[in-house]
C-alpha cells in the first residue's frame, strides 16, 4: 500500500520505485504539474443533516469547516475554523528564491495520503567528505499536513550517500526544525530568516560528524547505547528495550550495513550512529516503504534517530 499520491524527482529514482523523472533545474511551474501539487485546498463550512433522509433539515456547524480538493472535491480534513491553511503550490513557491539565486536545487515533491501532506527536498549545494570516502550532502525539507498531522515544518536534513541514510542538522541548541502550527499564518520570509540565521549550522554539523568518526566505541559501550535509545514506551511502566531492533542494529553496525565497512565507520561512534538510522530508514517494521520514510522524516523514526544523535553527541562531548 503506498502513501504516495503523485511524485516527481531528479536524479536516483526515490525509495519506492514510484514518481514522474523529471530532468535537472526545471522551473517551478513544471514541479508543480508533475509532482501532482498544482490544485488548492478549498474549504467549506461543516452542514449536517437531521431527520429522515427524505425530509431532513440541513443545519450548519460554523465551529468546524471542511477542507476539500480543488480539482476531485475530495475531502481531506475537518479542522477548526481557526486553522490556517499551507496550499501545496505553496511548498514550492518556497524555494523559488532559493532556487534561482542560492544555488538550492530540488530533487523530490510530492503528496501523500490523497493530499492530506505534501512535501519538497532540496539539495542545499552543501556537502562534506569523511575519511577520505563517506559524502554527506546537505538538504533542505519543508512539509505541511491539512489534518492536523503535521506542523508546517523546515529543516536541515543530511543525507548520506552510500547508504541513503538521513539525519536532521541541528539548529543551534534545537531540534533541528522550525515548526510553524496551523493556528498561526505560514511566513515563508519569515521562516527562511529563521533558516538563513542557521546556513552556518551545516558547518557544526560537519565538525560534530569528524568527531563521531574519530571516536571508537567498544562494544559493551555500543550495546548500552543501543539499549538506552531502541526502546518502546508501555503504559503505566518504564519503556522496554526493543531487543529485535537492538540485534538489527547490531548486525548493521558490526558488518551488514552499508558502508559499515567504511574507515569513518567501522567500530566509530559515527557507525553506530548510521546503524541506527539505516534500521530507522529502511528496515524498521512499517505498512510499507511510504509508512517507514514517513515515520523516518516526521514520526516516530525521526524521534529515534534524534534520541541516537543525543546519545551519540554524549560521547564526544
Amino acid at each position: 500500500m503506498h502513501l504516495v499520491e503523485t511524485m516527481a524527482y531528479v536524479d536516483q529514482k526515490p525509495w519506492h520505485g514510484l514518481g514522474n523523472k523529471l530532468t535537472r533545474h526545471q522551473p517551478i511551474e513544471v514541479w508543480k504539474q508533475q509532482a501532482g501539487m498544482d490544485w488548492q485546498i478549498e474549504e467549506s463550512e461543516v452542514r449536517y443533516v437531521t431527520g429522515s433522509h427524505n425530509i431532513g433539515a440541513i443545519n450548519a456547524f460554523p465551529e468546524n469547516k471542511v477542507l476539500y480538493r480543488s480539482d476531485t472535491k475530495a475531502p481531506l480534513a475537518v479542522v477548526s475554523k481557526r486553522f490556517q491553511v499551507v496550499q501545496p503550490g505553496e511548498i514550492l513557491e518556497f524555494y523559488r528564491d532559493l532556487t534561482a539565486t542560492n544555488g538550492f536545487e530540488l530533487e523530490t515533491a510530492g503528496v501523500l495520503r490523497e493530499g492530506r501532506k505534501f512535501w519538497a527536498l532540496a539539495r542545499t549545494g552543501q556537502s562534506a567528505v569523511l575519511r577520505g570516502m563517506d559524502r554527506v550532502d546537505g538538504y533542505l525539507l519543508l512539509a505541511t499536513a491539512c489534518d492536523g498531522t503535521l506542523a508546517t515544518t523546515a529543516q536541515f536534513t543530511s543525507v548520506r550517500v552510500v547508504c541513503n541514510n538521513t539525519l536532521t542538522v541541528a539548529l543551534g541548541k534545537g531540534e533541528g526544525a522550525i515548526k510553524v502550527p496551523h493556528r498561526s499564518q505560514f511566513n515563508p520570509e519569515l521562516v527562511k530568516r529563521q533558516l538563513g540565521l542557521t546556513v552556518s549550522a551545516w558547518d557544526g554539523f560537519v565538525d560534530r560528524m569528524k568527531a563521531l568518526c574519530e571516536r571508537p566505541v567498544d562494544p559493551d559501550s555500543a550495546e548500552a547505547l543501543l539499549r538506552r535509545v531502541l526502546t518502546y514506551a508501555v503504559p503505566d511502566s518504564a519503556p522496554v528495550v526493543n531487543e529485535q531492533a537492538v540485534a538489527s542494529v547490531r548486525m548493521l553496525y558490526e558488518g551488514g550495513g552499508r558502508g559499515c565497512w567504511l574507515a569513518s565507520s567501522r567500530g566509530t561512534a559515527w557507525g553506530l550512529l548510521n546503524g541506527i538510522t539505516e534500521y530507522v530508514d529502511h528496515h524498521r517494521r512499517a505498512r510499507s516503504d511510504d509508512h517507514r520514510r514517513d515515520a523516518a522524516w516526521f514520526g516516530q523514526g525521526a524521534r529515534i534517530k534524534q534520541r541516537a544523535w543525543d546519545e551519540v553527541m554524549e560521547l564526544v562531548a
